[in-house]
Formats: structure tokens, C-alpha cells, sequence
């Protein structure tokens, strides 16, 4: 492969993983309440039911 082939190569690996990087860094972490957790855990409990119960 040509050279400017490797530069391409290098260029858009490095905008890859350094966007990820950047989305990482960025990500802002959700703190929630015990009753947010439990209401949470009863929908996904619903949604499992469902899903299961459309199978």
C-alpha cells in the first residue's frame, strides 16, 4: 500500500478512538433514588413478562 493509503488508515482509526475516548469522558453518570431503582426494576420485570408472554 501506498503511504498516504497508511496516513488515511491512521488518520480515521485515530478519529475513532479518540472520539470514543472523548464520548467516555463526557458521559455523565445517573444517580438514582431507591424508589427510581425499584420502579425501574418493575418495568423491566413488566417487559420480561411481555416479551416472554409474546414468545
Amino acid at each position: 500500500m501506498p503511504w498516504y493509503a497508511w496516513l488515511i488508515l491512521i488518520v480515521a482509526i485515530g478519529s475513532i478512538v479518540g472520539g470514543l475516548m472523548m464520548l467516555r469522558d463526557t458521559a455523565n453518570k445517573v444517580e438514582l433514588t431507591e424508589e427510581q431503582r425499584r420502579r425501574v426494576a418493575e418495568r423491566n420485570a413488566e417487559a420480561d413478562a411481555k416479551d416472554a408472554q409474546d414468545r
